[in-house]
């Protein structure tokens, strides 16, 4: 199985912005496509954004234009910039490799003054 490391959550204010990263270790070959995820408290863990081998990016509504995923296929590393935050995007982060069905840590991100 794939190890995953989130990293760069944080309390940050309204309108403030974060990155964070994911570090997949254990595999000796590119990955595919890979997703970060969030779960806020008594809800359900949803995908926030994806993105393929080949850099195709998708998003869901709600951080259009805010967020941003992007990849580092030599180092086997995803990240994720999300700016202009609100109280709503305050979760777990995950990262996952859709090849496999494991799950990092998760990484804190609460927004709020």
């Amino acid at each position: 199985q794939v190890q995953l490391v989130e990293s760069g959550g944080g309390l940050v204010q309204p309108g403030g912005s974060l990155r964070l990263s994911c570090a997949a270790s254990g595999i000796g070959f590119r990955l595919g496509t890979m997703g970060w995820y969030r779960q806020a408290p008594g809800k359900q863990r949803e995908l926030v954004a994806w993105i393929t081998e080949l850099f195709k990016t998708n998003y869901i509504n709600s951080v259009k234009g805010r967020f941003t995923i992007s990849r580092e296929n030599a180092r086997n590393t995803i990240y994720l910039q999300m700016d202009s935050l609100r109280p709503e995007d305050t979760a777990v982060y995950y990262c996952k490799v859709w090849q496999y069905s494991n799950w990092g840590q998760g990484t804190q991100v609460t927004v709020s003054s």
